[in-house]
């Protein structure tokens, strides 16, 4: 008898190889390194083939890997085109959106729960991230939405909001200003040290997070002041503290070419929900 070879064995084949990681490839699939490791090994018993060379956990292609790439590649080709010529046009595949934590704790759950509403069989995907990290994913097409954080001038901008200064009023008085911020990369991090800096104002970071909620309730604690927008915080922000001024930043929107469909409606929401946010 013919060996049937599963079309998702073959798409996390493709994967490994077209991202070069376990870990990255995972994320493209939606399937675990555990899981992904799986599939690969069930690939090779039913070919019977080594299909990579592992020393520790680099992975390169044996010449049967090499071999069987080109027709994988060939197989998911014609299988999405029949798939899209059979279903003309109807929704197959997760709606895949990205987004900061600020706009993930104000937007997530009634954004998507909207888009459910509207597309109540449609799958979704959502990945909580730094900018740079999301918009990474969205040019080796992980995600079909971003919505992040840029500078003011970004021509992907559906948003422009002051940042401000937030925390315990009596904190600005201090000789050192303590600060809390997230671990780098972050825009707000490097506006608030950059700020300082410019101002010969001395500080020191006393909370370092990777994580906004902790970030917040270490402001609400006294630990420190941070620099966020008023869009996200709305907690009133510091005013006349004699802190430096601070740059506007931007909202961004950035979406994978040819969306349609209900992911194209995810980003038509997305945009809505984002511009409403922003005071008249």
């Amino acid at each position: 008898m013919p060996v049937n070879l599963p079309t998702n064995l073959l798409r996390s084949f493709v994967a490994i190889v077209d991202t070069g990681s376990m870990l990255h490839a995972s994320e493209r699939v939606f399937v675990s390194q555990s899981a992904l490791s799986l599939q690969i090994k069930r690939l090779e018993e039913l070919l019977q083939q080594a299909l990579f060379h592992r020393e520790g956990r680099r992975l390169t292609l044996t010449p049967s890997g090499e071999l069987m790439l080109d027709y994988a590649r060939k197989v998911l080709n014609l299988h999405d085109e029949a798939v899209a010529a059979v279903t003309a046009g109807q929704f197959t595949g997760p709606a895949r959106i990205g987004m900061v934590q600020d706009f993930a704790e104000m937007l997530l759950s009634g954004l998507l729960a909207r888009f459910a509403e509207l597309h109540p069989d449609a799958q979704l995907y959502s990945r909580v991230a730094g900018t740079a990290e999301l918009l990474g994913q969205l040019e080796n097409r992980q995600l079909d939405i971003v919505l992040g954080f840029s500078a003011n001038n970004d021509p992907s901008a559906i948003a422009s909001t002051p940042m401000a200064w937030y925390g315990k009023p009596e904190l600005a008085q201090q000789d050192v200003v303590q600060i809390a911020v997230l671990e780098p990369p972050c825009r707000f991090r490097e506006a608030a040290i950059r700020a300082l800096e410019d101002a010969g104002r001395p500080y020191r970071i006393s909370v370092e997070t990777p994580n906004l909620t902790a970030l917040r309730a270490a402001v609400d604690a006294g630990l420190g002041l941070t620099c966020r927008t008023p869009l996200f915080l709305r907690d009133a922000p510091l005013t006349e503290s004699g802190l430096p001024n601070l740059p506007n930043v931007s909202c961004i929107l950035q979406t994978a070419p040819g969306l349609d469909g209900p992911t194209g409606q995810l980003a038509k929401l997305a945009r809505e929900v984002v511009t409403a946010l922003q005071p008249a």
